[in-house]
């Protein structure tokens, strides 16, 4: 496995690769790695003959007050990890590396960031945007990965691959859960053991909606009605969102006709954490007390 920190450097190897007739896979990081990173890992060199993973925390998708300089960082953790998948490159720049000091010009991502994540985190998704952009111009690969867990900035990547033609197969993957629920994220290392508790309130909410869709409810309200009651009354928990929306426009719908996508955020004490699960009402109403949820 190659580690490179220089732009000039990931765009040389990827190159080769490329000139030697290989499938590109990136795989996007910003590190702290764990099994839903890893999860993306294994897919993308079960079909790519080159695989490069980039470990980048990025400052630009940081808003202040934030937790940039407390975000989990262990790049010789990940150095391990990565190689024992069998990676190819590893990309790690630092953010002098990434942004010319003059640097100006960013990426507008669109309607599909003005809501959710991109309303309670101003300038996130432009960041985002800007360094999957940058990313992606280095590397020129034919694929790459993202987790559902991130879906609204999934989304956000389709429509900039698509709306910008950059010819590159955005490839999603489901979302790994820990044996209790809980979505795997690098910022779950900062949760106490009573904040972890709390934070499992959220994939019960989600489970809460997805069982009461399987019970017979279509109203978006009553199922969003749902998981707040769920989620009211947690210790250390503030609720920024959880919403039935659209899978494909991320808009508000009144009544789940067909697939759904429910979206939740939260903070558990300055900890934020979003996670989501995918809505398809069964043909018949199941009996009560059955459970539902991809």
């Amino acid at each position: 496995m190659e580690r490179v920190a220089s732009k000039d450097e990931a765009r040389r190897a990827a190159a080769e690769a490329r000139a030697e007739g290989k499938t590109i896979a990136l795989v996007p990081t910003m590190g702290a790695l764990h099994e839903g990173h890893l999860s993306l890992v294994r897919a993308a060199c079960e079909r790519a003959d080159y695989v490069v993973v980039s470990v980048f925390v990025n400052p630009t998708q940081f808003g202040p007050g934030e937790d940039f300089e407390t975000y989990p960082r262990d790049l010789d953790a990940d150095l391990q990890l990565l190689a024992a998948e069998g990676v190819d490159l590893v990309f790690a720049p630092s953010a002098a590396v990434m942004y010319a000091p003059d640097a100006s010009v960013t990426v507008d991502p669109g309607s599909l960031a003005s809501r959710w994540e991109g309303e309670i985190r101003p300038g996130h998704f432009v960041g985002v945007a800007t360094v999957v952009t940058k990313l992606l111009s280095i590397v020129r690969p034919d694929l790459a990965y993202f987790g559902e867990k991130d879906y609204q900035q999934l989304q956000v990547v389709r429509a900039l691959v698509r709306d910008l033609d950059l010819g590159v197969g955005v490839v999603g993957r489901p979302i790994v859960r820990d044996r209790d629920g809980l979505a795997l994220s690098s910022r779950n290392a900062r949760l106490s053991p009573s904040q972890r508790q709390a934070a499992l309130a959220i994939p019960a909410a989600l489970e809460a909606a997805a069982q009461a869709l399987a019970w017979g409810e279509r109203e978006a309200r009553a199922l969003e009605r749902a998981m707040f009651e769920r989620l009211a009354g947690v210790d250390d928990l503030s609720l920024d969102y959880a919403v039935v929306v659209d899978p494909d426009t991320l808009e508000p719908l009144e009544q789940v006709e067909s697939g759904a996508r429910v979206l939740v955020a939260a903070r558990i004490g300055d900890i934020h954490l979003i996670d989501n699960c995918g809505l398809e009402p069964p043909a018949t109403p199941v009996p009560e007390g059955a459970t539902t949820r991809e």
